[in-house]
């Protein structure tokens, strides 16, 4: 029996906002969780999301930018799991920002500054496998100190 899925999420949305956030470099918009998210030079910056009431555009924030984001009147990406609310490092794009490529920059380029620090701040998966390993320790042995002995002959 067939089941019912989610509608997929609105490529042309997606285009558009990846137009807007242009201004700091090549945007892609890659299919992510029944959303989108939207990459520059592999940085995620923002993400397409439907919260209740339609997709809407998110910006990458952390720390730093919360003050800015919350100044503006930008909600923060929350989402219900099991037993409670939870959160990511996202803010709405602010309204007058999804006008244009020049009212979006300054949100635009302040994502980007997150999603750097944000790589900054995360070692690569690259960089943990070159991390060499860690040797368990020793273990104490058992056998006689003859036995150790003749071992090592």
């Amino acid at each position: 029996m067939p089941t019912k899925s989610a509608p997929p999420a609105n490529r042309q949305f997606a285009d558009y906002c990846c137009d807007l956030l242009s201004t700091q470099g090549p945007c892609v918009p890659k299919r992510m969780f029944g959303g989108w998210g939207i990459a520059i030079d592999g940085m995620t910056l923002a993400i397409i999301a439907d919260v209740g009431g339609g997709e809407k555009l998110w910006l990458k924030g952390d720390e730093e930018a919360r003050a800015r984001f919350e100044a503006a009147g930008c909600e923060r990406f929350t989402y219900q799991m099991k037993d409670r609310l939870a959160s990511m490092g996202y803010y709405t794009a602010p309204e007058e920002a999804m006008d244009s490529q020049d009212a979006m920059r300054p949100w635009a380029q302040l994502a980007l500054e997150c999603a750097l620090r944000a790589r900054v701040a995360k070692p690569s998966k690259a960089a943990a496998k070159r991390a060499p390993a860690r040797k368990p320790a020793a273990k104490a042995s058992r056998k006689s100190p003859q036995a150790s002995a003749k071992a090592k002959r």
